[in-house]
């Protein structure tokens, strides 16, 4: 309450909260938001986002006090004509081992994507530092995603690794197109929205210390330690195991088919050797 006006402040992406700002603050003063000035802010956000920074935009709007009381049941309906007060850039740097995990990974054999709701420069500018494949020079966002058909989409997905801007249902058909394309997808999360591409996904991942309990339950393996690294870890040892499985039913299986045939050569020959008594 500010002075018997209600003060709704809102944070978002920016070129999504500045399409709902008529005006800015600044410097103690607010005056009208024009156009030239939203290409300048997202001029300023672009090269937040290209330091590997996730921009984030803050606004706010003043209500009277009576429809302030009102807006707590469908606040989303208040964020419009807002003020603009400015943007941040945060950082939250990949862990120091999940670029060899990532590298170790793709030697493997394992293609890996990133997806996220991050701004896409900002998605681009983080999977070039962990190594992933982004010779396509491309992002693909949500918008995008929503915009073509499934057909269209599984062609995407050969050749695109990183996707950003995206909502829960682009996450799913993200997952589906991947199989559609005769892929065994791994997807990883640990949000609520996370959970039903986990669902749809060959073998879902959760993580088990920031994870929901929904994403926990969709999931078919869970991280003990959120670690992208122990994923790579597991995939070892799990081609180690299968790898000795392998050797020992080859031994067994020709160590066994040796024993057969000499059965049956004595008992084929058994005539011819005199040994038949019969």
């Amino acid at each position: 309450d500010r002075h018997g006006l209600v003060v709704l402040v809102t944070k978002g992406a920016p070129d999504v909260l500045l399409g709902r700002c008529t005006h800015e603050r600044a410097a103690e003063s607010v005056r009208p938001l024009s156009a030239a000035r939203k290409a300048e802010i997202l001029e300023s956000v672009d090269w937040l986002a290209d330091q590997a920074l996730r921009p984030l935009a803050v606004a706010y709007r003043e209500l009277p006090e009576d429809e302030g009381a009102r807006s707590v049941a469908a606040p989303e309906s208040y964020e419009h004509g807002l003020t603009f007060l400015g943007a941040v850039g945060i950082i939250d740097p990949p862990r120091p081992e999940a670029a060899r995990a990532i590298s170790d990974a793709q030697a493997a054999g394992i293609r890996v994507l990133m997806i996220t709701g991050d701004h896409p420069r900002t998605a681009l500018r983080i999977a070039t530092e962990l190594g992933l494949d982004t010779r396509a020079g491309s992002v693909l966002t949500g918008a995008e995603i929503e915009a073509v058909d499934d057909e269209r989409l599984t062609g995407l997905v050969r050749e695109v690794s990183v996707y950003a801007r995206v909502a829960p249902e682009h996450k799913l058909r993200i997952v589906r197109a991947l199989q559609a394309d005769a892929n065994i997808v791994a997807m990883t999360g640990d949000g609520v929205n996370d959970a039903p591409a986990l669902r749809a996904a060959d073998i879902g991942v959760a993580m088990g210390i920031s994870g929901t309990d929904v994403s926990r339950e969709a999931a078919d393996m869970i991280l003990a330690d959120d670690n992208f690294a122990t994923i790579v870890s597991a995939v070892r040892e799990g081609r180690a195991i299968f790898d000795n499985i392998r050797t020992f039913l080859r031994f067994l299986l020709s160590s066994n088919v040796g024993e057969v045939l000499t059965m049956l050569l004595g008992v084929l020959g058994a005539r011819l050797l005199g040994l038949d008594q019969t």
